[in-house]
């Protein structure tokens, strides 16, 4: 028995658990309250995609009898084939039976139908890549065969990541989604509850948690709230997560506490907290008075919003260490869909989820929900707590993969986090999404990515430095550039969000964004891009505002979900229709191709040639960064010791002895030839950096040279530095 069950509903992600739930368990961990998480979307994608569970499958489409494309047809006629492949090709995506590889990628193993068609693009697509990574990508591609029989013939609404999310998506009122809950349960709705029930049985809740992040949770999340209602009437339910925080925070339909009993907004711990107070001290029905934390329910008249709890949050450092016991961590599956080498870290491998900072630091981009307190409450965790926390999950989990999931880490603690993971000599992976800022040096580049980091993301949106400027972004395409060729010389890759259809903009300055796009990729600072079409929220500067935008809002009237908001633009630009040339001509640059074409040639209207000119990227990565270290500046020793010997030089008929130090790093080796009291004060002082481990700043670096000699800037060159920060020393 456990005081609480914590679910996350179908369906987010194959290949990692959505950590919103084992967020909440570490830290009812550190208040001593009894809990379990189930991640049942993993659990449903287990029960179908197996021996029995396609058995099913193809059973009840026969029976359904609408098996009426050539394409269900053609997997119904190969459905043995399937149901004996089906275990081998799950097990081999969950990681294990690797050498199935090879099987799959011949031409005999694996059944295929319509999602095979575009196999023609695979060595273009994947020429570059391992058999693991390309029989990976033709395993996706025999899944997503699966799920489009399953879509067609037995569950329309079903997705391997969401399920039914339209009618989660700008849903303002509930009559869609109550009606489909009214309807009788589909097939993967029995299995989830089925499942469901099993662990409320084990399990013996006071209290069910739903997380739900995303729409296509909501209809899923709804459904469990049913069931849990009817079966289990004793047990309250609180649904919480990132769309209810988003798009549930005017809710007054008295309908959706038919399915649920509370809905919670922001941060959970304490809202929870005090509900299972109050559920100890059998405190329902709620009296008048009482005080709850950010929190809705039906009070058996009308929808009441309770915040009346004086209580505080808890702070970011009270939270304790995400905790993921209880969820099946080798079940999960590595798929790639795409070949975006961003989007294969979302799909390809299981990441640990942590958080540098609660909020965003810049919080002021004009499209962004910046008005709500998961973004505008910026509260950062220290290194040390970090480090630990990711020492802990590493022993708990096993995987020493990370993905911070910050709205932008903020650069200082990346730099913070970078030194102590260096200190503690731990191996560890991690990625996560910044902002360019112009603070990402090379050598802090090189730092982070000596601690393991090996990509990034950020958002360049507009690619227009008037429209950067209207966003708020602090940021223009020049130090962009600069930051982003900084990453890539340290080996991090780097993937750009890119966005049209701002407001105001002009279809000059779309054209003007693709060409500093095309640059960016030519250039090949940039590895990886994705184009989405701006999308006005309610909570956003401009939502709040538009008339300051030149926007037209169509709002309608709103007792349920509110966050997207239909919109006309003054300029009267139909945006969508740049939307397959932007993201054909991105595919196109991604993979080295393309960057001769005419911009015209990527789209089936006119647009005008670019105002922006050719070599406009190269312009500014060829600037030089005149400004010298300040002299707080750290300074960081990473390489190893050299070999020092002895070496003579002759000049004009003289013999002359000099100190060669020979640095070897893990890509090159670097000689410096040196007189022998120059060499000495050198070696002295990175051995004194290597031994104590800890930075000195370049003040002391130029004191402790001048003490002995004369002339600094003579001696440390740009050359000389560039020379030092290749074997390891870095100035941050």
């Amino acid at each position: 028995m456990k005081e609480l069950l914590l679910i996350t509903p179908p369906f987010t992600q194959l290949n990692t658990p959505y950590p919103g739930t084992a967020y909440l368990k570490g830290f009812l961990n550190t208040k001593g309250i009894s809990s379990y998480q189930m991640d049942l979307g993993i659990d449903v994608i287990q029960a179908v995609f197996c021996k029995k569970g396609l058995g099913e499958i193809f059973t009840l489409a026969n029976q359904n009898k609408k098996i009426d494309s050539e394409n269900a047809h053609r997997i119904f006629a190969l459905k043995e084939t399937y149901i004996q492949s089906i275990d081998a090709v799950i097990l081999f995506l969950q990681g294990n039976n690797a050498t199935l590889a090879r099987k799959i990628c011949t031409d005999n193993f694996l059944p295929k139908a319509s999602r095979f068609e575009q196999l023609d693009d695979l060595d273009y697509a994947f020429g570059n890549m391992g058999m693991q990574d390309r029989a990976k990508h033709l395993a996706t591609l025999y899944l997503e065969d699966l799920s489009d029989f399953i879509v067609e013939c037995v569950d329309p609404k079903f997705g391997f990541s969401r399920y039914a999310e339209s009618l989660g998506q700008s849903a303002n009122n509930f009559d869609g989604l109550h009606e489909q809950l009214n309807a009788e349960l589909t097939y993967i709705d029995q299995i989830s509850l089925s499942i469901l029930d099993s662990k409320m049985k084990e399990v013996q809740p006071k209290l069910v948690g739903i997380s739900v992040p995303f729409p296509g949770n909501l209809y899923s999340a709804f459904r469990c709230g049913q069931y849990i209602k009817k079966q289990y009437p004793s047990v309250k339910i609180i649904m919480g997560g990132g769309f209810p925080n988003t798009e549930l925070r005017t809710i007054s339909d008295p309908r959706v506490f038919d399915f649920i009993d509370f809905i919670c907004l922001d941060d959970g711990e304490r809202p929870i907290e005090i509900l299972l107070r109050l559920i100890e001290n059998d405190a329902f029905p709620l009296k008048a008075g009482t005080k709850l934390k950010r929190t809705f329910y039906f009070d058996g008249e009308k929808v009441i919003y309770n915040n009346k709890s004086v209580e505080s949050d808890y702070k970011q450092s009270e939270l304790g260490t995400p905790d993921y016991s209880d969820l099946p961590l080798d079940h999960y599956i590595s798929v790639i869909e795409i070949a975006n080498p961003m989007h294969s870290l979302w799909s390809d491998g299981r990441w640990n989820k942590l958080t540098m900072a609660h909020g965003c630091y810049w919080g002021k981009c004009t499209f962004c929900d910046i008005s709500l307190d998961y973004i505008k409450l910026y509260e950062p965790l220290t290194a040390n707590i970090l480090v630990d926390r990711m020492e802990q999950l590493v022993k708990e989990t096993g995987e020493s993969g990370f993905h911070f999931v910050d709205e932008a880490a903020p650069p200082a603690l990346m730099r913070a986090v970078a030194l102590e993971i260096i200190k503690r000599k731990l191996t560890l992976t991690w990625w996560t999404n910044i902002r360019f800022e112009k603070s990402f040096s090379l050598d802090l580049c090189l730092l982070l990515s000596a601690s393991g980091c090996i990509a990034i993301s950020g958002g360049l949106e507009v690619a227009s430095d008037r429209l950067l400027k209207l966003i708020d972004k602090g940021v223009t395409v020049e130090q962009v550039a600069q930051v982003t060729r900084n990453f890539t010389e340290a080996g991090i890759m780097v993937h750009a969000y890119l966005m049209y259809g701002y407001p105001t903009q002009t279809i000059q300055e779309t054209v003007d964004s693709l060409e500093m796009v095309r640059q960016l990729f030519e250039e090949g600072v940039l590895r990886s891009g994705f184009w989405h079409q701006f999308a006005l929220t309610a909570h956003s500067p401009i939502g709040l505002e538009p008339e300051k935008y030149h926007i037209i809002p169509n709002q309608n009237p709103v007792s349920f979900a509110n966050n997207d908001i239909a919109f006309k633009d003054k300029t009267g630009i139909d945006h969508s229709k740049f939307s397959y040339g932007l993201k054909k001509s991105l595919f196109n640059f991604m993979h080295g191709i393309g960057f001769d074409f005419p911009l015209q040639d990527w789209f089936d209207f006119n647009v005008p040639r670019p105002t922006i000119g050719p070599e406009y990227i190269v312009t500014c990565l060829e600037k030089e960064d005149s400004n010298s270290p300040k002299n707080g500046a750290k300074m960081v020793w990473l390489g190893n010791m050299p070999i020092v010997s002895e070496k003579l030089i002759r000049k004009k008929k003289k013999t002359y002895t000099r100190v060669l130090l020979t640095f070897h790093t893990t890509s090159a080796i670097v000689d410096f030839t040196l007189v022998q009291n120059v060499a000495d004060w050198l070696l002295r002082i990175l051995g004194e950096m290597e031994k104590s481990g800890r930075p000195i700043t370049y003040g002391q670096f130029i004191n402790s040279y001048e003490e002995k000699f004369e002339h600094f800037d003579q001696f440390f060159t740009a050359t000389m530095r560039d020379e030092l920060r290749a074997c390891g020393l870095l100035i941050l």
